[in-house]
């Protein structure tokens, strides 16, 4: 049977009406969060190799969620890569360089909070590159996930979405909450302008790098519970995706070590070799 054709999302796509309760939220994330660990543990082990790759509109929820990501993980194998403009450095050079040099070694995740999209997102809408150059990007971007994948790198790719109008809300909250204000600058009202110049440049880039191999995945983010749930789900579904989750199977060596000074009963030696009879 021949497979599924990918479609590309879209922001229409995403249905902003869906909300999740606290107690569904609560319990729903403390399952996520656990199966979350088991796969860092996993990976550890196997030296397998984990991106997550966090795009969306400003006060969309992004934060909050890598922060239930964190708290899951630990941060020997863990790190989150925040994106910014980058400096004279790398503006003379490759403007990948700077993502290549953060990608994860053998056994572990990388998370990066805006990533290499910004080529074909700000770079673009604000005329930070010339049009040839971004126009390019599509194609740079595909080879370079492309080789990510042929790596063994696990690529998982988040959009998050919501209406302006909860997005000035948020701007609004984040005004009165001290320990939020220093989120808030002046572009991010200054780009509300430009949102129909993005929506355009947000539904060409699924368009054109949403693949089968590297497919976007659209989060409704109106209701922050619901969009860091859909989050991790589809965190969980693609990294954890033929990863054995049980526990690592010991030598005979420590085994026979273990033995010496423990007095372990018979299933748990059957446990650790890997046996279940």
């Amino acid at each position: 049977m021949a497979s599924k054709k990918h479609r590309p999302p879209r922001l229409a796509d995403a249905d902003l009406r869906l909300k999740l309760d606290e107690a569904g939220y609560q319990k729903k994330l403390a399952k996520l969060q656990a199966k979350l660990a088991r796969i860092q543990q996993a990976y550890l082990g196997a030296g397998l190799k984990g991106v997550i790759v966090f795009e969306g509109w400003d006060a969309a929820g992004k934060g909050g969620t890598i922060r239930r990501l964190s708290a899951a993980l630990d941060p020997r194998s863990f790190k989150v890569w925040p994106i910014g403009a980058p400096r004279n450095y790398y503006l003379q050079r490759h403007f990948l360089l700077r993502f290549m040099e953060r990608l994860p070694p053998s056994g572990a995740i990388s998370a990066f909070d805006r990533s290499w999209y910004g080529r074909v997102l700000v770079e673009r809408v604000e005329a930070l590159t010339p049009a040839k150059r971004w126009q390019a990007g599509y194609r740079e971007i595909n080879d370079f996930e492309r080789a990510l994948r042929d790596d063994g790198i696990r690529l998982v790719k988040l959009f998050f979405h919501l209406s302006p109008q909860e997005q000035l809300r948020r701007f609004e909250e984040r005004l009165h909450d001290p320990l939020k204000r220093w989120k808030l600058s002046y572009e991010d009202f200054r780009n509300r302008a430009k949102w129909d110049d993005y929506v355009l440049a947000i539904d060409e880039m699924f368009e054109r790098t949403s693949t089968a191999l590297a497919p976007w995945t659209l989060i409704p983010a109106e209701d922050k519970r619901y969009a860091r749930i859909a989050a991790l789900e589809r965190i969980v579904e693609v990294l954890g995706k033929g990863v054995s989750l049980d526990p690592p199977v010991l030598s005979e060596e420590v085994i026979t070590a273990a033995l010496a000074h423990f007095d372990l009963q018979p299933e748990l030696v059957r446990s650790l070799k890997g046996r279940t009879e």
